[in-house]
């Protein structure tokens, strides 16, 4: 939980971010040796970022390279707080956000820039990676291994990047920021459905941005995205922590100030010509506007996707389409979209989420085997535990109806 904040610290010390999370890792080794003798200190988080601290400063004063840095900013690094140096207006005062734009340095190439950070920001594991991008797990680890490799080799500092190189790194900090909202939205693997940490965390990071970059529209665009999608986090789950399904969601319990925020962020994006995020926002906003699931406006929705499409194509916001116009048009047409895309899309045969939105669709077509099947098998796709649960009682409920409905 703590390890995006430990090796952005250590980061701005070693100047290196392999090497932030080499000794990250290390301050955590000492702890699963000290605390079983010495017991979980009242400050876990703190001793972790003190004992990582500590070594980077035993390592840079043994490198004769940082001497200079040592006589200046050897005594505080000696402290048992680091404080940063005095910003300028235009400066990055979050150390994570400062991480985010180190790994989107332009000498690394788009996917590996994604990859590595949500490797260190957002603390997913390579096969975690790898079923974001639809990818193998070995070419992640790979472009992860040269993406460091790549950074030292370039002498890439902690920096911050102003002016024209922050705008060139803009879009691949949106990605990174998104897909670490994704994780804990919904969770890859493990016992639970949320991560929240990870939305917190995601969260506020867009949110600096829109601060630093306030006359990016996309950078509003995602900030109203993330709003609208937190603001359903305390319906999403039971009281057992089991996934409730949107339609079924208590929506009083949606966060109205993250709405208003929302839409807030939303009107900063602009109008008219939305990117991407904005209008990944302006999906999500129709279904915050819906004060019952039956008054969605799903040809909307539907319409706002085809634009989506259009502007950011793949395999996932077409699986969303199907899902919209399904609700819009009928299961039908929609189930002819989804078979389509699995044949021009291989790839999305082992995404779980494909079987589980042709399932919905196969039993609102009165075809209950079929369906049972398609739920049965995303069940074996997921590494969910709560979505593995979700989909295989689905697969038990289905029932035949020759009327469709």
């Amino acid at each position: 939980m703590e390890s995006a904040r430990i090796i952005a610290t250590v980061a701005r010390i070693v100047r290196d971010v392999g090497i932030a999370e080499e000794l990250a890792q290390d301050a955590l080794v000492a702890a699963l040796e000290q605390w079983p003798r010495t017991g979980v200190p009242e400050r876990p988080a703190a001793w972790l970022t003190a004992a990582a601290k500590n070594r980077a400063v035993d390592l840079v004063r043994r490198r004769e390279v940082y001497a200079r840095k040592l006589a200046e900013a050897g005594r505080e690094l000696t402290e048992e707080s680091y404080d940063p140096e005095p910003s300028g207006p235009g400066d990055i005062d979050d150390d994570l956000l400062r991480l985010v734009f180190t790994a989107c340095h332009p000498v690394l190439s788009a996917e590996a820039r994604t990859a590595l950070t949500l490797r260190l920001v957002g603390g997913l594991r390579t096969d975690e990676i790898a079923r974001a991008f639809l990818v193998p797990e070995p070419t992640v680890a790979q472009r992860i291994v040269r993406a460091k490799r790549a950074l030292a080799k370039a002498g890439v500092e902690f920096e911050t990047p102003y002016g024209e190189e922050r705008a060139a790194r803009l879009g691949s900090v949106l990605e990174v920021i998104y897909l670490i909202f994704n994780e804990g939205y919904a969770a890859t693997a493990g016992d639970d459905l949320l991560r929240p940490a990870l939305c917190e965390d995601a969260l506020r990071l867009a949110r600096v941005l829109q601060g630093l970059m306030p006359g990016e529209g996309e950078v509003h665009g995602l900030a109203a995205l993330l709003e609208f999608q937190a603001s359903r986090t305390a319906a999403r789950t039971g009281p057992d922590g089991a996934p409730v399904l949107l339609a079924d969601q208590n929506r009083r319990r949606w966060n109205r100030l993250l709405i208003r925020r929302g839409f807030a962020a939303l009107e900063r994006a602009g109008t008219g010509e939305y990117g991407p995020y904005a209008l990944q926002g302006a999906i999500a906003g129709c279904h915050a506007r819906a004060v019952r699931y039956e008054d969605t406006d799903w040809r909307t929705i539907a319409a706002l996707y085809e634009r989506l499409a259009a502007a950011a194509p793949s395999p996932v916001v077409e699986l969303n389409r199907a899902v919209a116009v399904s609700m819009a048009y009928g299961p039908e047409v929609a189930l002819d979209m989804v078979e389509r895309l699995a044949a021009a899309e291989p790839g999305l045969e082992e995404y779980h989420l494909l079987p589980s939105v042709r399932g919905e669709l196969l039993a609102r077509l009165g075809r209950g085997a079929e369906a049972r099947a398609a739920f049965a098998r995303a069940a074996t796709l997921t590494r969910n535990e709560r979505e593995r649960a979700l989909l295989t009682a689905k697969a038990a409920s289905v029932r035949e109806r020759p009327d469709g409905r």
